[in-house]
């Protein structure tokens, strides 16, 4: 039986992730940052540097969790609401 979740656009970056750059708000170096995480270490200043968290299909999807699997679902969940909530909302 063929899927949606197999295809699913919404989930590419998630079920195959792959590197990105952020500014690390604390010195301004460059941290690597994969598209399915939503922290890193900076490797210049060493602390902590959090990626703002783009609308995902995880937010309201009701097969997300099985479709990314339940550990990163709950991982990339966390980071969305801490996103949220620093921003207020």
């Amino acid at each position: 039986m063929s899927s949606l979740k197999e295809g699913c656009p919404g989930s590419k970056e998630i079920k195959s992730p792959f590197p990105e750059e952020i500014v690390c708000v604390f010195c301004g170096g460059k941290v690597e940052i994969w598209s399915d995480e939503t922290e890193a270490v900076c490797g210049g200043c060493g602390k902590v540097v959090t990626r703002e968290m783009k609308p995902t299909c995880l937010e309201w999807c009701p097969a997300a969790k099985e479709c990314v699997g339940e550990e990163k679902y709950n991982l990339l969940m966390k980071g969305i609401r801490k996103d949220r909530e620093e921003k207020g909302g």
